[in-house]
């Protein structure tokens, strides 16, 4: 059973309500979500709910159907994001959510050396969490069983030179108190699944802990053991599923696929997996990793080593670094598919990153760089700007909601908006030419990054309505032409457009509309709480939007970008240009990207306003790794074109 206290409750409330519950037998336990105050009762003992619920400072009372009633989802409806080494300077490390998070290191440290390669070569592909084992349980006595201490003290180096946090397995109660200074999240290994003592242990500690599933035990069995971590008083638990003990001998366990999705209905808490424990060869774990995303986990944590073939533990089954770079392009090519996007922190900077020169504007990516004030973005709650907004900066990031998007233009432009997020392109409809208008009015606003977002379109409409009723369809006209299709079969339909689809299904709820539907996502019908009645209407299935991230340019043209696009170095930028009237005025453009290996990936015309028959062209490219070149290629376009405008330099989404 679950108490909810009020917020204000007394300290005199709280206590005789405690004084209450165990007069009758149960035993209790406070606990916090988020802004809630709960109070967990386990008894065998009946009483009636309504009398508990008219105690002073009760808010509800919940009677749970589970065991677990601190894990289970019955009692926090809403997901857990578990948070891991954030800072007043670092956002630290997410997972849950809308976010894919991969940890990855080796299996064992070995060496101080060992362990700061692996380190620099995982984070240069993507990993965001750094594992490894200081102290290894092994099933025979005579094998490697790690470094101890010293070997934690050699992973919380390398975790800090490259800006990641640590995460390592725990063996014992007396080791964690021992090693609570120096990791960032404790570990409880399979073996360790019930060990009832350690988990009371570390979840008395209240650091973040990740919790594998035994290699027999039942989903039960698993959400219990998280029960005892968040019953001894940490809030951060991740379940790790990791392969169970069947029949099959091909592999070294059973991934357990069917347990993600039947877990995340069970419980609010994150649940991530390893794919190097559940099949143990090598060129099967990347197809297991893939299949865990597409299946919906949180995240990954995968066994990689610079030499697997000499590695103390586990060789078999780690990845080589090209490897793993090759996973985590797949993995970011898969996310949108799923609604996911694969989570980017910012590394350590050793000094100011190196910046463009000349005409090319600097992008620096600092936490201090970026005030703490909200990010703007065109719509109501649940237009698919909120949702690439929150892909980019957080499920917690503040937002602003603006009428349109020359506001989110004005707002960063002002200050009273750190960031922007704004569509520039769909992948059936074209380019959102207001909006690459739009920076033509606004030189001083750049694009710092890009977003690319799968968009799913649905029918929305009251619950009363359905879809013979229906008379008038308002969304945006983008909306419009990505469901074309759908909407020829129904040609007796009024077509309203809107400034975005958020609004549209907004207005059904303002005006109490019975034969109206909008086109939008399913999130803005859960915002509006409006029932969709057609799912996946839009043409093609493969229906993307790209999103970019727009921030002030300051001192010497240089624009912000925010901490959570990382710090990698930018690899695309956006031109714009007019050529002078004469024959292969064009070609003399592209050849001079073209001769300095400069990929061309958009090219698209658009009139000028106020000059009738001539022409803009916008312009997407790729950045050649060499010093300078991109540089000196733009110094040189400047000399070839008219109306030169520089949007901006940022890491491509793929």
């Amino acid at each position: 059973m679950i108490v909810v206290l009020n917020r204000d409750i007394s300290i005199h409330d709280k206590e005789m309500v405690r004084i209450y519950l165990r007069d009758r037998g149960f035993s209790v336990r406070e606990q916090s979500f988020g802004d809630d105050t709960i109070l967990g009762a386990t008894g065998k003992a009946v009483i009636d709910l309504r009398e508990l619920g008219l105690l002073p400072g009760v808010g509800r009372v919940a009677s749970t159907s589970k065991p677990y009633e601190l894990a289970s989802r019955e009692t926090h409806e809403e997901d857990t994001i578990v948070t891991v080494a954030a800072t007043p300077s670092l956002p630290g490390v997410k997972i849950g959510g809308s976010r894919i998070s991969v940890i990855a290191g080796p299996c064992a440290v070995e060496s101080k050396e060992q362990i700061r390669e692996t380190a620099a070569r995982v984070r240069e592909s993507g990993a965001v969490m750094l594992r490894g084992g200081a102290f290894k349980p092994r099933t025979s006595p005579y094998a490697f069983q790690g470094l101890g201490m010293e070997g934690l003290e050699y992973m919380k180096l390398a975790g800090e030179e490259n800006g990641m946090p640590i995460v390592t397995e725990v063996v014992s109660p007396e080791l964690a108190v021992q090693m609570k200074d120096l990791t960032d999240m404790f570990q409880i290994g399979a073996r360790n699944m019930q060990n009832f003592e350690l988990l009371k242990k570390v979840g008395s500690l209240g650091k973040p802990v990740l919790l594998k599933r035994g290699p027999s035990a039942t989903i039960e069995e698993w959400l219990l053991s998280a029960e005892y971590l968040l019953a001894a008083g940490t809030q951060d638990v991740v379940l790790c599923e990791r392969g169970i003990r069947t029949f099959e001998t091909y592999t070294r366990n059973t991934l357990d696929i069917s347990a993600i999705p039947v877990v995340k209905g069970l419980s609010h808490l994150p649940v991530i997996v390893d794919p190097s424990h559940a099949v143990g060869i090598r060129d099967k774990v990347s197809q297991a990793a893939l299949a865990a995303v597409a299946a919906g986990a949180d995240g990954l944590t995968v066994e990689v080593h610079p030499r697997p073939d000499t590695a103390l533990s586990d060789g078999p089954q780690s990845l080589y670094p090209e490897q793993f770079e090759k996973l985590m392009r797949d993995i970011e090519a898969l996310a949108p598919v799923v609604g996911k996007e694969l989570l980017r922190t910012p590394r350590p900077h050793h000094g100011l990153p190196a910046g463009g020169t000349g005409s090319t504007p600097a992008l620096l990516s600092s936490s201090a760089g970026i005030a703490e004030l909200p990010v703007a973005y065109s719509g109501e709650s649940g237009a698919y700007a909120e949702q690439a907004l929150m892909r980019i900066f957080g499920e917690e990031a503040e937002r602003l909601q603006v009428s349109g998007f020359s506001a989110v233009f004005d707002a960063v432009l002002e200050g009273s908006a750190s960031a922007g997020v704004i569509p520039v392109e769909n992948s059936l409809a074209g380019s959102v030419h207001e909006n690459y208008d739009l920076f033509l009015r606004y030189p001083d606003i750049a694009i710092v990054g890009e977003l690319k977002l799968r968009i799913v379109h649905c029918l929305i409409a009251d619950s009363r309505a359905d879809i013979e009723s229906i008379r008038i369809i308002r969304s945006h006209p983008q909306a419009f032409a990505q469901c074309r299709d759908f909407l020829d079969k129904h040609p007796g339909w009024i077509l309203e457009p809107c400034n975005n689809t958020a609004a549209a299904v907004a207005s059904i709820v303002q005006e109490g509309a019975i034969k109206v539907a909008a086109i939008a996502g399913e999130a803005a019908a859960r915002a509006q709480g409006l029932a969709v009645l057609r799912e996946g209407i839009e043409t093609n299935p493969l229906n993307y939007t790209r999103f970019v991230v727009i921030s002030r340019r300051e001192n010497g043209g240089r624009a912000l970008a925010p901490p959570s696009l990382g710090s990698d170095k930018p690899n695309k930028a956006s031109l714009v240009f007019s050529v002078p009237d004469e024959p292969g005025s064009l070609f003399a453009c592209l050849s001079i990207m073209s001769q300095r290996g400069i990929n061309l990936s958009k090219l698209e015309s658009r009139p000028i306003q106020g000059k009738p028959w001539e022409y803009l062209f916008y312009v997407d490219v790729s950045i050649p790794p060499g010093e300078g070149i991109f540089d000196q290629v733009v110094a040189e376009l400047k000399t070839k074109t008219r109306d030169f405008h520089f949007l901006g330099t940022y890491r491509a989404s793929r």
